[in-house]
C-alpha cells in the first residue's frame, strides 16, 4: 500500500490533508480515486490507515480509518556523517541507508574528498538529497524520514559530539591490528534508545591528521573486518549489523 509523508500539522485526530508533489502522484501517477487507502505517517509518532474522501484544487482530503503499530524504526538511532565521495555514490549511500534505518545523515568536507561542494549550490544538493530519502523512506515503509544535514567540516562536527551517547569512525589501519570487535563491544554498550554517530572517510579513507583528531576527541576507531570497504559500502555494513545486532539477535 502506498504511504506518504506529511506534516505534523496535516493531521488530526480524524483527517489527513495531503499537499504538494504527493497529490499529483495520487492523482496522476496512482490514479487513486475516492474510497482508496493510503498509509500516511507525520514522520515523527505517528502512522495510520487512511481513505481518501475527496480531491480539492491543491489537496487530497483522507480520512483516518484507523491507527497501526510502528516497528520500522531501528531500535537505536545511527546517524552517518558521510565524508564527500564521487561522482554520485552519497546518492547511494542516503538511499540505502534509508532503507536500512539510519536516523540521519551528515556530508562532510573530509581531507581526501576529491569532491568539493560550491557553497551557492548547497541548498540544492541537501533539497535533492532529501528527496532521495524521502522516496526511499516511503518505498521501506519507514515511520520517519532520515535528516540530512548540511555540510559539515570535521572539527564541526567533533564540536557537535556531546549530541550522541556512543562516537566512532571507521579506520583501516585499526583493522591491520587483527582486532575486529570494536564494533560489537560498543554494540554491548547501547542499549534502545541510545545514539550513535558513525563517521565514515572517503575513496582513500581518514588521514592521519584526522584520525588522530577525532580519537582524541572520544570517537573510537572501528575495524569493519579484515577487508578494505569502498566509502559506499561502509554505512550498508554498519546499519545490517546494527540491524542484525538488535532486531535479530535479541
Amino acid at each position: 500500500m502506498q504511504r506518504y509523508f506529511v506534516a505534523k500539522e496535516q493531521m488530526n485526530d480524524h483527517m489527513v490533508l495531503i499537499h504538494g508533489e504527493d497529490v499529483k502522484h495520487i492523482t496522476r501517477v496512482m490514479r487513486m480515486t475516492e474510497g482508496d487507502q493510503i498509509i500516511c505517517s507525520n514522520n515523527f509518532d505517528r502512522v495510520c490507515l487512511c481513505e481518501i474522501d475527496r480531491f480539492e484544487d491543491d489537496q487530497v482530503v483522507a480520512l483516518i480509518v484507523e491507527d497501526l503499530p510502528s516497528k520500522s524504526e531501528l531500535p537505536v538511532n545511527i546517524t552517518i556523517a558521510q565524508a564527500l565521495p564521487k561522482g554520485d555514490k552519497l546518492d547511494y549511500v542516503i538511499q540505502k541507508g534509508t532503507e536500512l534505518g539510519a536516523a540521519q545523515f551528515i556530508p562532510v568536507q573530509g581531507e581526501r574528498s576529491i569532491v568539493k561542494w560550491d557553497g551557492k549550490k548547497e541548498g540544492k544538493r541537501i533539497e535533492r538529497l532529501s528527496k532521495i530519502a524521502k522516496e526511499a523512506a516511503e518505498q521501506s515503509h519507514r515511520s520517519r524520514i532520515p535528516a540530512i544535514e548540511s555540510l559539515h567540516t570535521l572539527e564541526k562536527l567533533i564540536e557537535r559530539k556531546n549530541e550522541f551517547d556512543h562516537l566512532l569512525f571507521a579506520y583501516e589501519e585499526e583493522g591491520k591490528t587483527g582486532n575486529h570487535k570494536q564494533l560489537a563491544d560498543v554494540f554491548a554498550k547501547a542499549e534502545s534508545g541510545e545514539s550513535l554517530l558513525f563517521v565514515i572517510g572517503p575513496e582513500g579513507g581518514f588521514s592521519e591528521a584526522e584520525a588522530v583528531k577525532l580519537g582524541e576527541a572520544g570517537f573510537t576507531p572501528t575495524s569493519l573486518g579484515p577487508r578494505i570497504l569502498r566509502a559506499e559500502t561502509a554505512p550498508m555494513y554498519i546499519l545490517s549489523a546494527v540491524s542484525y545486532y538488535f532486531e535479530l539477535e535479541r
